[in-house]
């Protein structure tokens, strides 16, 4: 299970343009805690705690506890609103869980050997990521930091699938969980074959071969020539 992480949160009012603008000037970002069958609360938290936390790969799949005021209560992110211009947050919503109900969370894949790479190392190959992450059911307990892809013996054009990834116990991928048929266990990395680019040269000598024989078509030959005149005669 990824390690925790403890935002400190005030409960603020309900609703307000004029209240969520003097916390945001005050450095707070407004924020929701709802779910778990008990009432929504809405908290502030300081915005740069919240900022450098998001900058962390691992904040976003990690059970977070809220501190409300010394009631902790254990939870998830589940959306955060961004300034579209300014580096800021707007407001983030937080989910709480329940240690004994499975819950359903987005995690990156985190693929291994890239540059053992069997494919690469010896044809060349190029590496195309298909899928970047995927969603897993499992208990809270048992949720983890990322799910691992080792692609070190992936050769030129092969591919892995979902069905592919060792999954830690207890961690089901929700695509495969009722897929009998397989219909959908996508393709998640492929070794393609290397581009194959023409050389600048190669390119002007094909142009000066192709203007030579344009040149050759308009000439005429002089024994043509010997013939048009005895012609006009």
């Amino acid at each position: 299970m990824p390690d925790q992480f403890e935002l400190i949160a005030r409960v603020r009012a309900r609703s307000g343009t004029n209240l969520v603008r003097r916390l945001r000037r005050e450095g707070d970002v407004p924020a929701v805690l709802y779910g778990g069958d008990k009432e929504n609360v809405h908290i502030a938290i300081n915005h740069d705690v919240l900022f450098h936390s998001l900058e962390k790969e691992e904040f976003h799949s990690a059970i977070i506890i809220i501190n409300t005021d010394g009631n902790k209560e254990q939870a998830i992110l589940r959306d955060v609103q961004r300034h579209p211009h300014k580096i800021s947050i707007l407001h983030a919503d937080f989910q709480r869980i329940d240690e004994k109900k499975t819950l359903t969370m987005s995690l990156p894949i985190h693929f291994i050997g890239e540059q053992d790479c069997v494919g690469v190392r010896t044809s060349g190959g190029i590496i195309s990521h298909l899928i970047n992450d995927v969603e897993i059911s499992c208990l809270p307990g048992d949720l983890p930091e990322s799910i691992e892809l080792d692609i070190t013996h992936l050769d030129l054009n092969e591919s892995l699938h979902l069905s592919d990834i060792k999954l830690p116990e207890g961690v089901s991928i929700t695509t495969l969980m009722h897929d009998e048929n397989n219909e959908h266990d996508y393709a998640v990395v492929s070794v393609l074959p290397p581009r194959i680019e023409v050389e600048p040269e190669e390119a002007v000598v094909e142009e000066e071969g192709l203007e030579t024989d344009a040149e050759d078509s308009e000439k005429t030959t002089p024994d043509e020539s010997a013939d048009d005149k005895s012609r006009d005669g």
